[in-house]
């Protein structure tokens, strides 16, 4: 068992928000002593070349996406949320107000409040005097010490620890002084729990009959693991699953996302993601392995799925993913192609280079567009709720049921 849980946050994330919410049972569930660990955010990203503004980068698309999804979470957690009008507000000063109440945690919630619920900046004077007053502190004295060097050094230097750490954004969790996780959607793997014991219980089934289709490209990890998922999650709900292929390339260009996400994230980050998606595929016990050659062209792996009769494509479809993602096999080679489409492999590539299977393709592809999707692997809910993300299986699976 966990001996210690460091929590790193800056009262500027949502997410940090909804993580400060959640922590103290996790802790608790954990048995694990709880260490409120403040940071700036702001330097955090100075230091790993991030830009100050992170979800200005954001397509239109996506910036969209996070924003229901901030309200997915708080409503799974019963919580209030509102994004400010003046996002992102100064967290200085109420940061090193935190520090001189000793990381009080009525102090931590009484920002948060203030922020996110009450859309006031945490760092006005009025703001800061009421937060501490309420926590039981006298404010004046807290705010007459938050100038002083030795309170700016201590900010600055836990800032410092958070990079040499490998966190990269908010909220971080520390076991042990050790693993890091990012992101409070992780808090399974924190506690190294199923995801549904970490959750709110799921909804009774309403039987209402849904429809879930998923938007796919075998040149994605993430992809990927969610369709390993993609069938149990339509059985347990009774939803009708519709398996939308696009080229995700090409989904990239009609939105405006860089062609390889993943090589514009920070060093920091993008050595997190090797072990997030180990650890996505320990949890749903499903074989992994990153592969030499990456990034892929699936353009005629992806033909070729749409030129196989449809009772052939689910098997395709497994053998394929697993092929890339579990075995490290080029799909772009034509003899490795013609191991996995089996029996008349030349039939299936003369089909995949026709007018029609490359139409169905390129359809496919701006019928993602249009859904909202930017990324795979996308989960749309009749026709309308969009999900992204192998990480929102648990999501996609309560909207299901109600």
């Amino acid at each position: 068992m966990a001996k210690t849980l460091d929590f790193w946050f800056d009262y500027s994330c949502p997410f940090a928000y909804l993580g400060s919410t959640q922590v103290g049972a996790l802790a608790k569930r954990m048995g694990a002593e709880l260490t409120y660990r403040p940071m700036l955010l702001g330097g955090v990203f100075r230091a790993l070349g991030t830009p100050q503004r992170l979800f200005e980068t954001l397509v239109p698309p996506k910036a969209q996406h996070n924003a229901r999804d901030m309200q997915r979470w708080a409503a799974l957690y019963g919580v209030p949320l509102e994004m400010p009008p003046g996002h992102p507000m100064r967290t200085v000063e109420a940061l090193r107000a935190t520090l001189v109440t000793g990381c009080d945690p009525r102090v931590i919630d009484g920002f948060y409040r203030a922020y996110w619920v009450e859309g006031r900046g945490p760092s006005e004077p009025d703001t800061m005097k009421g937060v501490l007053r309420a926590a039981g502190h006298d404010a004046d004295r807290v705010l007459a010490r938050i100038g002083e060097q030795a309170v700016k050094d201590d900010l600055r230097t836990r800032t410092d620890e958070a990079v040499a750490l490998g966190i990269f954004g908010a909220p971080s969790y520390v076991v042990d002084g050790g693993k890091m996780f990012w992101g409070q959607d992780r808090a399974h793997f924190v506690a190294g729990v199923p995801i549904d014991d970490v959750l709110p219980p799921k909804p009774a089934p309403s039987g209402k009959k849904h429809t879930l289709e998923l938007y796919w490209d075998f040149s994605s990890p993430f992809a990927y693991l969610g369709s390993t998922q993609a069938e149990a999650i339509a059985a347990r709900t009774g939803a009708t699953l519709v398996w939308r292929p696009m080229l995700l390339g090409g989904l990239f260009k009609q939105v405006g996302q860089p062609m390889v996400p993943m090589q514009t994230w920070s060093p920091a980050r993008q050595r997190y993601l090797f072990d997030d998606l180990n650890r996505w595929a320990e949890h749903w016990g499903v074989p992994f392995k990153f592969p030499s050659s990456f990034p892929t062209n699936s353009l005629k792996s992806m033909r070729c799925y749409l030129a196989l009769p449809e009772a052939r494509r689910d098997a395709y479809r497994e053998r394929t993913f697993r092929a890339y993602w579990a075995e490290d096999k080029d799909i772009t080679n034509d003899s490795v192609l013609r191991d996995l489409i089996g029996e008349g492999a030349d039939g299936v590539f003369a089909r995949a280079q026709s007018p029609e299977v490359k139409k169905a393709l390129v359809d496919g592809t701006e019928r993602a567009a249009k859904a909202g999707a930017f990324g795979a692997p996308a989960w749309v809910i009749d026709e309308k709720d969009l999900y992204w993300g192998q990480d929102r299986t648990a999501l996609v699976e309560r909207a299901l049921m109600v």
